[in-house]
């Protein structure tokens, strides 16, 4: 839109690359994941795939092919849980390629050249990036491709983990506790180095969110960087970072590993938050309207098989293949079921309500796309300067309109038959709380800012 003023490309460029020669690096980096110790443990029964659903002319794909990208983090289980018990060929989409993006920037590049030239047609993002796509703000050259979020893909499963050398230090949720220690090291020219895995958007936040709270800048008292979610036992291992935001299962190997410890679960900061979504090209979805159904259908049934806590043996036996997470059962198992082992003297949590959840939550759909949330993440860009202030007041509305899709979402559920009472009626998810006791109104977000005493606008 023409009144968002341009964000450096140069910082984009600058992190993709390093992302991409990390990435190189990743099979011969010390900490890389293992193979996984099994595909399956003993006595553990698959489920049968989905039978084929009798198509219509009305819901039969336009193509039953796709190229979908993910990141190996617990957001992408319902895109290859799809692919993998067959929910995506129930609906007619049984030619999709799940593929393993080397990291965001790549994922980024690869929906820019679009799967005809070898890309990718849509899949996982972290939000807000389709919007800053559509936009042309982290593009080559600042090409608008134009992006629909479709759906939610999951909330939580995400953490904030630090090096062993902090422990002791009173790192954890309130990292007021913490304050002087890691202001200390700034003014001392060693500053505290905490990194996420894209700038500008879900890792960024949450723990820009994090330090703020306990009354950190994050831009002035800290050095922050990026690094892609797979190198983070080899960066925390090598002691190139203090901290790092990134999804599971990365924080429990700093844990098992005995590398580090955890000072939050982003389910302790914000409760059943909006986590990583699924988008496709916005050409794509309307030169293939049923099939962009169809992959929806299929991801729904999807996460709803994830939310049955019966399911997730199961489920962390597919993700530790090679193809996906390349990650031992045994490390994935127990965040899925909710155990989480924090370290550093801290009680471990046993609660499923803490896991990533991807269906229902005690606040109500996972999957559907709230605009309120995507709300959120245009107000956080505002706050640290990623947007401009008048984003709010010119272009919000019409934005997320234009680019979040629900209306396709309750289409695709209620020719899947999901329940009314599972169809929200809203796209307004209502007031969110935090940690720290801060509340966002969707109806007033100008008033969240204001109440943030730690903000560039």
């Amino acid at each position: 839109m023409s009144n968002f003023s341009p964000l450096s490309r140069r910082k984009f460029l600058v992190t993709a690359s390093l992302s991409a020669a990390s990435a190189v690096l990743l099979k011969g980096c010390l900490g890389n994941p293992p193979e996984p110790t099994a595909t399956s443990s003993p006595g553990a029964s698959p489920s049968p795939a989905a039978s084929p659903s009798a198509l219509t002319p009305e819901t039969t794909p336009e193509t039953p092919s796709a190229k979908l990208g993910f990141i190996p983090i617990f957001e992408a289980a319902p895109l290859i849980i799809a692919q993998e018990k067959g929910f995506f060929a129930k609906y007619g989409m049984n030619q999709v390629d799940v593929s393993k993006q080397a990291n965001w920037g790549s994922a980024r590049d690869n929906v820019e050249i679009g799967s005809a030239a070898g890309g990718i047609d849509g899949g996982q993002w972290q939000m807000p990036m389709p919007y800053l796509i559509s936009e042309g703000l982290i593009t080559k050259n600042n090409v608008k491709i134009p992006m629909y979020v479709l759906a939610m893909l999951n909330t939580q499963g995400n953490g904030i983990a630090i090096a062993k050398s902090q422990e002791g230090k009173n790192i954890g949720l309130d990292v007021s506790k913490a304050k002087d220690y890691i202001t200390g090291l700034k003014a001392s020219g060693k500053p505290f180095r905490a990194a996420y895995t894209f700038p500008q958007a879900n890792q960024d936040f949450w723990i820009r969110y994090w330090l703020a709270a306990g009354g950190i800048d994050p831009d002035k008292e800290v050095n922050l960087m990026t690094v892609p979610a797979a190198q983070t036992v080899a960066n925390m291992k090598t002691g190139s970072m203090e901290g790092f935001s990134t999804g599971d299962p990365w924080p429990a190997r700093i844990v098992g590993d005995d590398i580090g410890f955890m000072a939050a679960l982003t389910a302790q900061i914000w409760p059943f938050h909006p986590e990583e979504y699924f988008a496709m090209r916005g050409d794509w979805v309307d030169q293939n309207p049923k099939a962009t159904k169809a992959l929806l259908k299929g991801i729904m049934e999807a996460q709803q098989w994830c939310d049955v806590e019966a399911n997730r043996t199961e489920m962390a036996q597919i993700l530790s293949g090679a193809k996906y997470f390349n990650v031992p059962v045994e490390i994935l198992e127990p965040m899925l079921k909710g155990t989480y082992i924090m370290g550093d003297g801290q009680p471990e949590i046993k609660d499923f309500q803490k896991a990533a959840m991807y269906w229902k939550s005690p606040l109500g759909s996972v999957s559907f796309p709230y605009k309120s949330l995507d709300l959120w993440f245009l107000t956080e860009s505002v706050r640290w300067g990623f947007l401009p202030p008048n984003t709010l007041d010119n272009n919000a509305k019409a934005l997320i309109d234009k680019v979040n899709r629900s209306d396709i979402w309750k289409e695709a559920a209620k020719e899947a038959g999901i329940p009314d009472a599972d169809i929200p009626t809203s796209d307004s998810r209502g007031v969110e709380k935090f940690f720290d006791g801060k509340e966002f109104n969707p109806d007033n977000p100008k008033a969240y800012l204001q109440s943030l005493t730690i903000k560039r606008v």
